[in-house]
């Protein structure tokens, strides 16, 4: 809020706003900032403070919102937020980081193979899906800055890689490449190396929908320009008259 995200919001104007890593408890957001610009907020913590957590902003009153996956080991983390928009489901996910390496890169696998699962029983009834967020997985070597330097690191790693690649074959499309096949095009960029000047990316922020809903496609992109964190906004415009 204080690097600018109101004065981008309201020039952006997205119907639904996702994020991710909010770090915050519900008592902690001033929600009033963003009900001024006709959003209903919707915030799932974790346990913990100051960790992990995420939301759904919407402009579009929701049918539907559900907390969770119905996993506490996951749902006490604040992972998984899901808003049903008549035929249409937004999910909002933060999967976990396995950068800290062993037990949490093991947890991460153990989501991702959980979250494939919540996933797939879910488009039995919910076909159109939107699967936004910070996937923390680089998924081809185009999505990260050399990426002959990346062998064993988290985010690149080949079963992270294999596991995109298998979402994929479920149906789920990765809505940015359908538009942009270029290089260089990253979401994220550590504070910790100047990398954002440098465009020492990585592109692990998605929008994954599924195959029913790829024709109503209109355009996807990379908002870079966007600092207000580490991580830039991502976009997917949607026209779903017809679904």
């Amino acid at each position: 809020m204080s690097k600018g995200l109101e004065s981008w919001l309201k020039e952006a104007n997205p119907d639904v706003l996702c994020l991710q890593e909010t770090k915050a408890q519900p008592e902690q957001i001033d929600t009033s900032t963003f009900n001024q610009y006709g959003y209903t907020c919707y915030i799932h913590s974790a346990l913990k403070k100051g960790y992990s957590g995420v939301a759904i902003f919407t402009k579009i009153p929701p049918d539907n919102v559900i907390v969770g996956m119905d996993n506490h080991k996951y749902d006490s983390e604040g992972r998984v937020l899901r808003a049903d928009f008549d035929d249409l489901t937004v999910i909002c996910v933060y999967i976990p980081s396995g950068s800290s390496g062993g037990e949490r890169q093991q947890f991460k696998m153990e989501f991702l193979n959980d979250f494939s699962q919540y996933i797939s029983d879910l488009r039995k009834t919910r076909p159109n899906l939107v699967v936004c967020g910070d996937y923390n997985i680089c998924h081809k070597p185009i999505d990260i800055n050399h990426p002959e330097r990346q062998t064993g690191v988290s985010g690149f790693l080949p079963e992270e890689r294999a596991w995109l690649d298998e979402f994929e074959l479920t149906g789920m499309v990765d809505s940015f490449r359908e538009f942009d096949k270029s290089a260089e095009k990253y979401s994220w960029w550590s504070f910790r190396t100047d990398a954002r000047s440098r465009n020492m990316g990585w592109r692990i922020d998605y929008h994954w929908i599924s195959q029913p809903i790829k024709f109503s496609l209109k355009s996807a992109a990379i908002l870079s320009d966007a600092v207000h964190s580490d991580h830039c906004p991502v976009m997917v415009e949607l026209e779903l008259s017809d679904v």
